[in-house]
């Protein structure tokens, strides 16, 4: 991100504007549309306005040499079909401090114009950094198709109570949970309705507004913890609920294996604390994560337990669940695409295929000693597709534990790292091969599936095209 997006207050000063033609009249609709009081410097010598609707008496019509021109009580200057004299006056923009727009042109500007979505007190910039400004209209397109169209109403409906609010209830946290509630309640939705006398109402109705923005009777904030399933990479498999407890919470509990893409889809300035473990590093143990969220919830925070995958498919989420319930702490769980789904989907593995796999058996091997563990007897059947997590190290003891219970060494197999992330990738073999397989995959996390089902798998079936395209090749040659 190299331009931060700000909004800059055009209405307490005046903005320079430098240039001709269709381009400066675009960007003088724009500038006077916000409120600013614009002082045109037409490089033509053409200041007709014709075609131009906007209010004539908030413009200046400036002549002379804008280079030379009075900068005081300048906010910031915008050139656009200005030609060289927009690279000077940048130059002399940059030595006062002024905030300066040369368009069509990064390297002389310190500030870029975004696609706008314009909804009276709600407005949304979209930028790309000035690379691409018709990426930016095509974002602000949808962005726009989902907007309400009184969402500016509500916002300026909240600006007029939002003083008295203060005065009701003085904690920041506890006023920000009160404004969510209207927002995503039916007051909200009677001011996006276009009713908003009955919001106003109903507003007025409230009899005690910290207890409607949850505090308790004993004078603190209702707390409370959410288990959220992250999924097993992408942020767009988010669910819409999972975004919304994200945007909501207080304080984000993750693992490490959680994308950091993902977080940063969390409001800002949520407390972010890492809980997890990687393989063979400690981490600080299950007992002291259900205390931190405990402590958390107790604390009259709404904390989110940020899971890879789904929190109850060997997410521990039902110990946690366990330890809350006892806590007598409120709680909720919002499941995640678990990484053997995901694995599948993206390396289009049928987990069950008419037919020929009739059962699914999840299951873990961290370590050797956990695949030791395992009944292999009861895994033998032909129909089963078997996924098991956090396989890696444990790849020989799983190889091994199967062909002594008697599964074919020539099961397909297929190893499946950081399924759904850029850097996904695959190696597909035999039973026999697992350990191998393992090492070519640079790195887990990763999921093994193993069964026959792995043959109609996206890499199973280029390596079946590229072994038969040898072939032929041989025996043309």
């Amino acid at each position: 991100m190299r331009f931060l997006p700000v909004f800059l207050d055009v209405q307490s000063g005046v903005v320079l504007l430098v240039g001709e033609g269709d381009l400066v009249r675009a960007k003088l609709r724009l500038l006077v549309s916000a409120g600013a009081r614009v002082r045109w410097f037409a490089t033509d010598g053409n200041d007709d306005l014709a075609g131009v609707d906007v209010d004539a008496a908030r413009i200046e019509f400036a002549s002379g040499d804008p280079l030379v021109a009075d900068l005081n009580g300048v906010v910031a200057i915008v050139c656009a079909g200005a030609g060289e004299i927009g690279t000077a006056m940048s130059s002399r923009a940059k030595a006062l401090g002024l905030p300066v727009n040369v368009m069509d042109d990064l390297e002389h500007s310190t500030f870029i114009f975004p696609a706008i979505v314009d909804r009276g007190d709600v407005v949304v910039a979209v930028g790309t950094g000035g690379t691409s400004p018709v990426v930016a209209r095509r974002v602000r397109e949808r962005i726009e198709a989902l907007l309400p169209e009184r969402i500016g109403e509500l916002a300026s409906f909240i600006g007029r109570w939002r003083k008295q609010v203060h005065n009701l209830i003085p904690e920041f946290a506890l006023r920000r949970r009160f404004w969510e509630r209207v927002v995503d309640g039916p007051i909200g939705a009677l001011v996006l309705a276009g009713r908003r006398d009955e919001a106003e109402s109903a507003l007025k109705t409230i009899g005690d507004a910290s207890a409607f923005a949850g505090r308790l009777a004993s004078g603190e904030a209702q707390g409370s913890v959410t288990l959220v399933g992250a999924g097993p990479g992408d942020p767009d498999l988010l669910t819409v609920k999972a975004l919304r407890a994200l945007q909501d919470a207080d304080a984000i509990f993750y693992d490490e294996l959680v994308n950091p893409d993902i977080l940063d889809r969390a409001r800002r300035d949520a407390e972010r604390i890492p809980v997890g473990r990687r393989v063979g590093k400690p981490g600080i143990g299950q007992d002291a994560v259900n205390r931190l969220l405990i402590e958390a919830a107790r604390a009259g925070k709404r904390a989110v337990r940020l899971k890879g995958g789904d929190p109850f498919i060997f997410g521990r989420g039902g110990e946690e669940v366990e330890a809350l319930r006892q806590a007598n702490v409120v709680y909720s769980v919002i499941p995640g695409i678990t990484a053997g789904l995901g694995a599948a989907a993206q390396f289009e593995v049928p987990l069950t295929f008419r037919r020929e796999a009739l059962r699914v058996t999840f299951l873990t091997a961290h370590k050797a000693k956990d695949a030791e563990t395992v009944d292999w007897s009861t895994l033998t059947d032909v129909e089963m597709t078997i996924v098991v997590y956090m396989g890696m190290t444990a790849a020989p003891s799983v190889r091994a534990g199967l062909l002594a219970a008697g599964r074919s060494p020539k099961t397909p197999v297929g190893v499946f790292a950081r399924a759904t992330r850029d850097d996904a990738a695959a190696a597909i073999g035999t039973l026999a091969e697992l350990p191998d397989l393992v090492e070519k995959i640079a790195g887990g996390p990763a999921i093994l599936i193993i069964g026959d089902v792995v043959a109609h798998a996206a890499p199973a079936r280029r390596k079946e095209l590229s072994q038969l395209a040898s072939l032929f090749q041989v025996a043309a040659e």
